[in-house]
């Protein structure tokens, strides 16, 4: 007679916390950590090697601050640390989420790559949160061009109706790194990264946003 094993799975290489907690996987709980990351500083930076659980502890981050996830709460949490001891912030967000590891590595053609997944992002963003948003939200984001400026109009909306964005960045570095693997692309790359570069101008208005409606980001 075969034997079936009882035994939870373990999530290898999974990044959806959800799925995790709905199916049953083993997950080591981490949110005890949720607390400290609210008491360190507003903007967290984490750096850790790959196949850390960078990505799995960002996407347990948005599900617990989503606004939206307000009734999951008890499923996704209620048995681990964070769902015995929540703090005031818990599902009080605007999540706004990016993933650089998506955006076209070309040093000539990354503006583009970013441009089209902050577009894709941000109109997903407008979608998900149309009850909380300014009821044009989404058509004046579409008159706006490019990445630097759609998310300075985002940020000033959100302000607008009083909304917290909380930013995530998955993989900041990714498509950078690529780049910066090729010694012709450095003084290229150095041009875009200081002064009136395209990706200084980005994280500019990042930072503008922080003295409005980004009041946390959360960067890996």
């Amino acid at each position: 007679m075969e034997h079936v094993s009882d035994s939870k799975l373990l999530p290898y290489g999974m990044m959806n916390f959800a799925v995790i907690r709905r199916d049953d996987y083993y997950y080591v709980d981490k949110t005890s950590f949720i607390p400290l990351i609210e008491r360190s500083d507003r903007f967290f930076f984490f750096i850790r090697p790959r196949r850390f659980g960078k990505s799995l502890t960002l996407n347990m981050l948005q599900h617990y601050y989503d606004v939206n996830a307000k009734d999951k709460f008890d499923a996704l949490f209620g048995d681990l640390y964070i769902g015995q001891h929540p703090t005031k912030d818990r599902n009080s967000y605007l999540v706004l989420k990016l993933n650089f590891s998506l955006v076209s590595a070309e040093l000539h053609n990354y503006r583009k790559g970013l441009d089209d997944h902050c577009t894709t992002s941000f109109e997903n963003f407008c979608k998900t949160y149309a009850d909380y948003l300014p009821q044009d939200t989404l058509e004046g984001l579409r008159t706006k061009e490019g990445a630097v400026a759609q998310l300075d109009f985002l940020y000033q909306e959100c302000a607008r109706v009083n909304q917290k964005i909380y930013l995530f960045i998955d993989e900041y570095d990714h498509f950078t790194n690529t780049i910066l693997s090729d010694a012709n692309s450095l003084n290229h790359y150095t041009d875009e990264t200081h002064k009136t570069g395209y990706l200084r101008a980005f994280f500019n208005t990042v930072k503008s946003g922080t003295d409005s409606s980004i009041e946390r980001c959360f960067i890996t």
